[in-house]
């Protein structure tokens, strides 16, 4: 998982590193903030690259430039990611712009370290790849200073120096959040050969939360801007969304069984919207994660069709039925027909609950013959 680069900033200012003074700004927080000293920047806050080159950056130098900034950035989409906040921060008086980044890499469970003279949005450019430094280190703190060290002497006297303080200064904290990538472009060098860390990618990993707390507590307490995360870390299911005008929702029990009705589905020429795995195991006696399924994927404007598939071991089928008839009552903006492959433990307790309930739910024992009726569903919806 990708953080927002105002998060690792903070994280890096608490370690005593060099940023810029900054704040995130959400909508309607203009009114709060004190006078800034100008020129400062603003900054969409989304967890990819490129940015700058999407129009997702704005030079404030005069107050009034703040709120027509905030205006024209947020709400608007990058890469797929809606911006709901910004960073505004002190612009930096620089002279230079070089790179630095370490990655780990996952098969040999070696560190990629590269670093350059020459950083900026276009370090990528192939004209500009002869320029990276790189190496291979053993994923060991102090392998990676030496590395470091040894990488930087090719590096032009201007920059040497700040490069190297900079990336020894970071090799703490990789290994501290167990980093999957830390990445510094730019580092900005100042005229006194010191140097700032313009803009930062940190990518951690969601399987270190439960010893990271730091990094949960950063996903926690900020659900509208991590939330795929927070729903994983929090509710204990997985969601992902598949395609924005997908017709059919899924509601799965099982990441398998998700993947197996993905696959069917687009093998038979549909688009599935999102891949689910619920879990029924962890509902004990609580609603709240169906209740939050379902308004998802009733956000989705094409949805036309609701594929539930519950398989019960040890779970009573009944009780995940009284659950989801709940749910329905309580997301009422769902209109789409559903279809409900159950089998296992307290199926006619099941079929009794959701007859009782006026028959909202069409339950189909045979996964195939579900899969034809949510599809025949979708499409009569659609017609």
């Amino acid at each position: 998982m990708m953080l927002l680069e105002h998060d690792a900033k903070m994280l890096l200012a608490a370690a005593g590193l060099p940023v810029p003074a900054g704040r995130l700004v959400r909508r309607g927080d203009i009114a709060g903030l004190p006078a800034l000293p100008l020129p400062q920047v603003l900054k969409v806050q989304v967890p990819v690259g490129g940015r700058g080159k999407a129009g997702g950056i704005r030079l404030v130098r005069e107050a009034g430039d703040l709120a027509t900034g905030l205006d024209e950035l947020l709400g608007m989409e990058i890469k797929g990611h809606r911006v709901q906040a910004c960073r505004l921060e002190r612009a930096v008086d620089f002279v230079g712009e070089a790179y630095l980044s370490f990655t780990l890499d996952a098969g040999p469970g070696n560190i990629r370290l590269l670093l350059s003279a020459q950083g900026g949005v276009d370090v990528e450019d192939p004209s500009t790849r002869p320029h990276l430094l790189s190496a291979a280190v053993p994923a060991d703190p102090e392998a990676l200073r030496t590395a470091i060290d040894t990488l930087a002497e090719r590096l032009p006297d201007g920059v040497r120096g700040a490069v190297t303080e900079a990336a020894r200064s970071l090799v703490p904290l990789f290994f501290r959040y167990e980093a999957l990538l830390l990445e510094i472009n730019p580092l900005f060098i100042r005229a006194d050969g010191s140097w700032v860390i313009g803009d930062t990618k940190l990518a951690v990993d969601e399987n270190a939360f439960p010893r990271q707390r730091e990094l949960a507590a950063i996903v926690r307490d900020n659900p509208d801007l991590y939330p795929e995360a927070a729903l994983k870390l929090d509710q204990g299911y997985d969601y992902v969304p598949l395609d924005r005008d997908g017709d059919i929702g899924l509601v799965t029990t099982g990441a398998g069984l998700s993947m197996q009705l993905i696959d069917e589905l687009v093998a038979r020429g549909r688009r599935p919207f999102n891949f689910c795995d619920i879990r029924t195991g962890q509902f004990k006696g609580d609603p709240a994660r169906l209740i939050q399924v379902l308004e998802r994927i009733a956000a989705g404007p094409s949805i036309r069709s609701v594929l539930i598939n519950f398989f019960a071991g040890h779970t009573d089928l009944g009780e995940i039925a009284r659950l989801l008839i709940i749910a329905l009552k309580s997301v009422p903006q769902l209109q789409a027909p559903i279809t409900a492959r159950m089998i296992g433990n307290g199926l006619d307790k099941a079929r009794a609950i959701i007859a009782e309930a006026g028959n909202p739910v069409l339950i189909e024992t045979d996964l195939e013959r579900a899969i034809d009726l949510a599809i025949a569903r979708a499409e009569n919806a659609h017609a």
